[in-house]
């Protein structure tokens, strides 16, 4: 009989293993990609993906020992998210192009956040610890960030002439 503190084990041994994908897919990816912004922005996400991953574990061994939810920082780690976006307005080369195969992999870098916020979201809601839920939550809201922010560089590479106008609202007033 598969018991509740099973279930709990086997959702955080696969969040563990769905962070550890998503980190060496952001590796992988920032490694190829041309862009020295979009480098960065994936270089962070890695990071990020193993911010979480050291939390579950640190969850995970928790539960083994204590078999109680223990008390976690739910501090993000998206911190340098916005700052690599307002260093990109400062830098972008009205001519700048993104290749398809980078446009690709963010394709697939926001697919994977979705289905990491859907995940999370639906751990929240069958949790049965209010540090659980509320673990679960915070780390949705994060896989929120980290989608949008990639939402943001696919339009970037896209057309980052339409981007700029898009942050910055410039207008002709003629002035």
């Amino acid at each position: 009989m598969v018991t509740e503190q099973d279930q709990i084990m086997a959702a955080l041994q696969y969040a563990i293993q769905m962070e550890i994908d998503g980190k060496e897919y952001y590796l992988k990816s920032s490694r190829e990609s041309r862009n020295e912004f979009g480098k960065r922005l994936l270089a962070t996400l890695a990071a990020a993906e193993d911010i979480h991953r050291q939390r579950f574990e640190e969850i995970y061994d928790a539960l083994r020992l204590k078999k109680a939810w223990p008390k976690v920082s739910l501090q993000s780690p998206n911190v340098g998210l916005k700052t690599i976006f307002v260093e990109a307005l400062q830098q972008i080369p009205s001519t700048a192009r993104g290749a398809i195969t980078e446009l690709e992999a963010i394709k697939s870098a926001i697919d994977m956040e979705v289905t990491s916020y859907d995940y999370y979201k639906n751990q929240g809601k069958s949790a049965r610890y209010d540090g659980e839920r509320d673990f679960y939550e915070a780390l949705a809201a994060e896989e929120r960030e980290h989608h949008l922010a990639l939402l943001d560089y696919q339009e970037y590479l896209g057309n980052p002439a339409a981007w700029f106008v898009k942050k910055e609202h410039p207008s002709l007033d003629g002035g």
